[in-house]
């Protein structure tokens, strides 16, 4: 090889390229300008489904949603339109089958991540929670703050927030306490076998059913449940709105209040191993000095 040859061949491989350069610079112009304007589009377009579907939906994870997948194919098309401006048209092709392949390899590398992606869409499309909602899945219970495509975030009542995958959160059961709007609460306990049980359960409906939370539509219920080695066991039910009242402190009402009664009409709550029924003590001690 001659190297006295090579300032020249690489002049002539310059001239070539800056005369290819040249007579394409308006190909490229209108390319260029094409992607900004697809660029710009994208984004009043993406803003304008956003707004139209806030004012028929209070979805936001899937207005948000919406409006992402909006902007991203946008930008696709006008990406692939500028390059057939160019006469790329086999890159494009090329970038098409490419993209088929990079989404399949992070389909495979990132499961969980591609499968919280879908079940967060899932989510926002069916609805089985909403941003309120007190809700309990995955041994958590709480109000739901978020809910984003790979996770659902919830306030725990403890002054700490939980983030559970959106997979989990789909795939297993979940309890929704604000859906309906109504929520029964249960207050087990138990009397003494020498207490009348009739009076008891008036006693016991009369003082829970004065409560300022309670659903009106929704009477007191107490059911006796069976009969333990220490005390007669019972169940009593009230109802209450989780949206505006606590279910903890509701429950805690509840024992006061009945509490409070059994102790003025001289009822005993009796626990088995816990507590110790002075009432059959008193009968006994009457029994033996007779």
């Amino acid at each position: 090889m001659d190297f006295s040859q090579a300032p020249g061949l690489i002049y002539a491989e310059l001239s070539l390229w800056i005369r290819n350069t040249i007579r394409y610079l308006p190909e490229l112009a209108v390319a260029i300008l094409l992607f900004v304007f697809f660029t710009f589009l994208s984004r009043w377009l993406s803003r304008g489904m956003v707004q139209g579907l806030r004012r028929v939906s209070n979805n936001e994870s899937l207005v948000n949603l919406t409006g992402a997948l909006i902007r991203v194919l946008v930008i696709a098309l006008g990406l692939f339109v500028a390059l057939g401006v160019l006469g790329l048209d086999k890159t494009v092709t090329s970038l098409l089958a490419g993209a088929g392949v990079i989404a399949l390899a992070v389909g495979f590398a990132f499961q969980d991540l591609t499968a919280n992606f879908i079940s967060g869409t899932m989510i926002a499309l069916a609805r089985p929670i909403q941003v309120g909602d007190i809700v309990e899945t995955n041994g958590y219970t709480g109000k739901v703050l978020d809910i984003k495509l790979r996770s659902v975030v919830m306030d725990n009542g403890q002054g700490q927030t939980v983030e559970i995958p959106s997979k989990d959160v789909f795939q297993k059961p979940i309890t929704n306490y604000s859906r309906i709007g109504q929520r029964r609460i249960e207050l087990a306990a138990g009397v003494s076998y020498l207490d009348d049980l009739a009076r008891a359960q008036q006693v016991a409906k009369a003082a829970v059913s004065h409560l300022p939370f309670l659903l009106p539509d929704h009477p007191v219920e107490l059911h006796y449940r069976n009969f333990a080695d220490a005390n007669v066991q019972f169940v009593l039910w009230f109802w209450i709105n989780p949206a505006t009242t606590n279910s903890q402190a509701a429950l805690s009402e509840a024992m006061i209040a009945v509490k409070r009664a059994f102790d003025t009409h001289q009822i005993l709550i009796v626990f088995a191993g816990q507590t110790f029924d002075l009432k059959q003590k008193l009968m006994a001690n009457q029994s033996g000095g007779s």
